[in-house]
């Protein structure tokens, strides 16, 4: 799962959890950070609302994900492309 900063828009990376509603998937984006007391990495994982246009993603897909203007109250994102499609 990868973050970058393309532009001046924010993208990163990460697996489709949830594709129940219409036009927006549930996107988990996980990051490795030290633990701030004992220093041993530990995952921490975000789960993002993006807009999917035309409903092409599935559960268990690996999807890019960027910032855009709010389409709603929490959908922030929208998937730019599907990287693996789940087996």
């Amino acid at each position: 799962m990868k973050s970058e900063k393309t532009g001046r828009r924010n993208a990163k990376e990460g697996i489709v959890k949830s594709d129940g509603m219409d036009k927006t998937v549930v996107v988990s984006v996980e990051r490795r950070v030290p633990h701030p007391l004992y220093r041993r990495i530990v995952t921490r994982t975000s789960k993002f609302l993006a807009h999917d246009e035309q409903n092409a993603c599935a559960v268990g897909d690996r999807v890019a994900i960027v910032e855009t203007r709010p389409a709603s109250k929490r959908k922030r994102w929208r998937v730019s492309r599907i990287i693996t499609k789940a087996s």
